[in-house]
């Protein structure tokens, strides 16, 4: 079908001229197989051309097939759809007393787009979406159907892939025991004598914590601790409790956010930021996200600090998050223990783009990787040049993609060769 398709911000009108919405894996395989170029919109929530096929190439959606959601209570396992939503999945797995270890702070996002583009939550002990998956499924550029499992050799680069391999269909997460979740928010956390160790404590004080602050003071405006109920809460002398429920963004409702002051529920309903019922934001808005090393954490936020004049006009809110290191050749956390420096942006791309440029010459020196979906400009070798893997995943993606029918415009530029 013909039809204007941006992506959820706005930003981004793709260029292809059909979205083609297969109901089975038949159709999906035939299409692949009888086209030059694919690319996958998964939920949209990307701020960025990875998903744009070009004009001559083919927009494919997997949102059509058959929602499956298969858990094996004894293994604690579920086989899920790749564009089933994280929500849908989540309640699913819930009701068989199950649980995801953790959650992005968007629950309305696909899995399959997720785990592509390297999405994670927080928590010092917790690793990237991607770390739950133990196989995947995906329709590659002759139509057949092929499956990674974990402890195969190529399996470091089949999960955060973005999309330059095939059309994933599904995938297997490991899950585990369901637990409970209090949300605790904190005001007024000082940068001024935040030091490593100090910094470290803080991240550490609950299963997921977020630092949020709009940079138009030194230091953080809110601070969410999210504890797992099974799990001690240490005290939190570094800032005041909230008096009032709070929303990361300054003006926007609180009603959309998860519940606060300590009240527990499941941990579905506490790891995300916002709830799965409402729309977390009109969209109006762009993103950027850097993932660094966390030892660089602190001389990180000074750098930041340093230049809060020219970040804040243009800023919504910035969100410090950590995340564990994993194994995934291309994924932002690749290797090292990471914090994340994420941005929300006003929706004014001429007025965003030179504010990021120079952020990243601030955070430069700190080996940050940006997040695949979001706005970024730091070049495409540089880029390159922070992934050793690199060199193992352009081999798979010429051993399943020999023709580069996945490889849009971004891709290669990423891949390099």
């Amino acid at each position: 079908m013909t039809e204007m398709t941006t992506n959820w911000a706005g930003n981004i009108t793709y260029t292809a001229k059909e979205l083609h919405r297969p109901y089975s894996i038949d159709a999906i395989s035939a299409l692949v197989a009888g086209s030059e170029r694919v690319r996958v919109l998964g939920s949209g929530h990307s701020f960025n051309e990875i998903a744009e096929p070009g004009p001559e190439g083919v927009l494919l959606s997997i949102a059509g097939l058959p929602p499956v959601i298969d858990v094996d209570g004894t293994a604690r396992t579920v086989r899920v759809s790749g564009g089933v939503r994280y929500a849908e999945l989540a309640r699913t797995v819930y009701a068989h007393g199950l649980a995801l270890p953790n959650m992005a702070s968007l629950p309305h996002i696909s899995v399959a787009g997720s785990v592509a583009t390297g999405t994670h939550g927080s928590g010092v002990g917790n690793g990237a979406l991607a770390t739950s998956v133990r196989e995947v499924e995906l329709v590659t550029a002759d139509g057949s159907v092929v499956t990674v499992g974990r402890g195969e050799k190529r399996f470091g680069g089949a999960v955060t892939s973005l999309g330059a391999l095939g059309v994933v269909t599904a995938l297997t997460l490991d899950l585990e025991p369901s637990f409970d979740v209090e949300q605790h928010v904190f005001t007024e956390l000082p940068l001024d004598g935040l030091d490593s160790a100090a910094f470290e404590t803080v991240m550490a004080a609950a299963y997921s914590v977020s630092l949020f602050t709009d940079w138009r003071e030194p230091g953080f405006r809110q601070v969410w601790l999210k504890r797992r109920t099974d799990q001690p809460l240490p005290d939190f002398p570094w800032a005041a409790p909230a008096t009032e429920k709070m929303h990361p963004v300054p003006g926007m409702p609180a009603v959309n956010c998860t519940e606060q002051f300590g009240v527990p529920g499941p941990w579905h309903e506490r790891l995300p930021h916002f709830r799965a019922e409402f729309t977390p934001s009109s969209g109006a808005e762009l993103q950027s996200e850097y993932l660094l090393p966390r030892r660089y954490a602190v001389d990180a936020l000074h750098a930041l600090d340093a230049i809060r004049e020219t970040v804040a006009p243009v800023l919504q809110t910035c969100e410090v998050r950590t995340v564990a290191a994993d194994d995934q050749w291309l994924s932002p956390s690749y290797g090292r223990d990471t914090v994340a420096f994420h941005f929300t942006w006003v929706a004014d791309t001429a007025a965003v783009l030179p504010v990021v440029r120079r952020l990243e010459e601030a955070l430069d020196g700190f080996e940050p990787r940006p997040h695949w979906g979001k706005v970024f400009a730091v070049p495409a070798a540089v880029v390159r040049g922070r992934y050793p893997r690199l060199g193992d995943f352009r081999a798979l993606a010429r051993e399943l993609d020999p023709g580069r029918k996945f490889a849009n415009a971004f891709v290669q530029d990423i891949l390099g060769d």
